[in-house]
């Protein structure tokens, strides 16, 4: 099957809650870490994937961690070329941004 932009973010977004904060015991994605996926054509059937994620705070010790799975993870998707992350703290992460279901696993609903 040929990726597509559309297969290509479903994979990333499968990948992505395959990835743990070691501190929380959630997802990045669920937990809100992820700001936004773009994926852009690279050519070949390729694509060029950029995710911009933060972290819960800027002094996260798990943070070149999580970084890097995520970057390499990514790079194993069928259709991926190219990974790039950017790291953000504006804006700062809250629990607002946590989904419904993460807010009453852990309590906050």
């Amino acid at each position: 099957m040929t990726p597509t932009k559309e297969t290509i973010n479903n994979a990333v977004v499968n990948c992505l809650k395959n990835i743990y904060d070691p501190e929380i015991p959630v997802n990045i994605y669920d937990l809100g870490l992820i700001y936004n996926i773009n994926i852009e054509d690279a050519g070949d059937q390729k694509f060029r994937v950029n995710v911009l994620m933060t972290m819960t705070a800027p002094d996260c010790p798990e943070a070149e961690y999580m970084f890097r799975e995520v970057k390499e993870m990514i790079s194993y998707i069928e259709g991926v070329k190219e990974v790039i992350v950017e790291l953000t703290f504006d804006p700062p992460w809250s629990f607002d941004r946590l989904t419904d279901e993460v807010k009453a696993e852990l309590g906050f609903l």
